[in-house]
């Protein structure tokens, strides 16, 4: 079981990306709680060059809620991450797989609902 799903955009613009995932996310029910601009982050903290990539964190209210009940520590896995960057031939998005990250709780509830999270969010990416 792979622990991401992505797809590459042929689009070259991060920003002209970054905007139709977050209007994919708040259709399907999720949205952007953090952000992190790695690219602007590495330069600032240790003067590193690195290609543009932005680290946006996703989150259904619904399903967290329901997660939260089921496993009382599962904000330690929260929100889920997608990832935006630029590759040679446009812009990759991936999303974390919330199954394969949740593979070591042993708890049922928990499961059927990172499934669905893992669904929503493949819909998601596949539909871009």
């Amino acid at each position: 079981m792979t622990y991401y799903f992505s797809k590459t955009l042929a689009e070259s613009d991060l920003d002209a990306a970054e905007m139709r995932i977050r209007s994919a996310l708040k259709e399907a029910g999720f949205g952007v709680l953090t952000e992190i601009d790695v690219t602007t982050t590495l330069k600032e903290k240790i003067g590193a060059d690195f290609r543009p990539y932005k680290i946006l964190g996703a989150c259904n209210p619904d399903l967290a809620h329901k997660a939260l009940q089921a496993e009382d520590k599962i904000g330690t896995m929260l929100p889920c991450n997608v990832v935006l960057q630029k590759v040679d031939d446009g812009v990759e998005v991936a999303a974390v797989n919330p199954v394969a990250s949740m593979q070591a709780i042993e708890n049922s509830a928990l499961a059927s609902i990172a499934e669905t999270v893992r669904d929503q969010l493949r819909t998601v990416i596949d539909n871009l």
